[in-house]
């Protein structure tokens, strides 16, 4: 038993050390945007401020010339509409399925499932094209549906719909309850834990996207954070404090959606673990 006990201590303190080592980046990058510009490359390096230069580094990141306010609220806006989007067409699409009997239903999802291994950048120029004939390019819309597409959703909720046992959807069934009804009040309350993982990942993966704005939008008030941070850099890439104010910025809608989103995915697999 002590044996055991001191292994677990080692692993404690061996995770804790990797731990504090991969937060120290983010932990500079929250010290220099409170630094004077003078003193963000100090060394050795001082983690907390002489000087505290907190309100002027973050107002000129989101008061200054770059509208770093409309590109975040631009980003808000895009990032939560794609993840509801996609959150809903992943779930009902792993939930037909897995749930759904129908003639060639394996068949297609491996079609489904082979797309993703088609490369983003591959399909550029085709997604370019259409969206200029369907009248989706520069705008906000167009971004979303790209971010919408949930073939890894659809495929990570599908494994979790197939641990729903059948007789619970016989069960349903035989009740006169519907496939909607049987989807909305038993299917996804029993797979709350994949769909706040896949939550979590398409808020970051769009939230941090940078090449379909890129290609996509050309009006200026259309920008997403992404391209006001290239912009910004381009006006004050000189002054790592000013960088370092709106890097984290960007990031702070990212900490909360992971902390809200851990919470529930260990709150779901508890459950899941004392009904089992």
């Amino acid at each position: 038993m002590k044996s055991v006990r001191l292994g677990r201590v080692v692993v404690t303190a061996l995770m804790g050390c990797a731990g504090i080592f991969f937060i120290l980046p983010f932990l500079w990058m929250l010290s220099a945007s409170f630094k004077p510009e003078l003193e963000v490359m100090t060394y050795p390096i001082q983690w907390i401020p002489t000087t505290w230069n907190m309100v002027e580094n973050y107002s000129q990141v989101w008061l200054g010339a770059v509208p770093f306010t409309l590109y975040y609220l631009n980003s808000i806006k895009v990032t939560l509409l794609a993840t509801a989007l996609s959150l809903a067409v992943s779930a009902m699409a792993a939930y037909g399925f897995s749930k759904v009997t129908f003639k060639g239903r394996e068949t297609l999802f491996l079609l489904v499932l082979a797309t993703y291994m088609i490369p983003p950048q591959a399909i550029l120029v085709p997604q370019f094209l259409m969206f200029r004939w369907l009248g989706l390019f520069d705008s906000h819309l167009g971004l979303v549906l790209l971010a919408a597409s949930g073939v890894l959703g659809t495929f990570l909720l599908r494994q979790f719909f197939m641990g729903v046992h059948n007789d619970i959807i016989e069960s349903a069934r035989m009740d006169g309850a519907s496939h909607w009804a049987i989807f909305v009040r038993i299917g996804l309350p029993l797979v709350k834990p994949a769909l706040a993982t896949y939550m979590i990942l398409r808020f970051i993966w769009t939230w941090n996207d940078y090449q379909n704005p890129l290609i996509f939008l050309r009006s200026d008030s259309l920008f997403t954070l992404q391209l006001g941070i290239r912009k910004f850099a381009d006006l004050n890439g000189e002054f790592y404090s000013l960088m370092m104010a709106g890097a984290v910025s960007a990031i702070v809608p990212l900490l909360i959606v992971f902390i809200v989103g851990q919470k529930q995915v260990i709150e779901g697999v508890a459950a899941g673990s004392v009904k089992g």
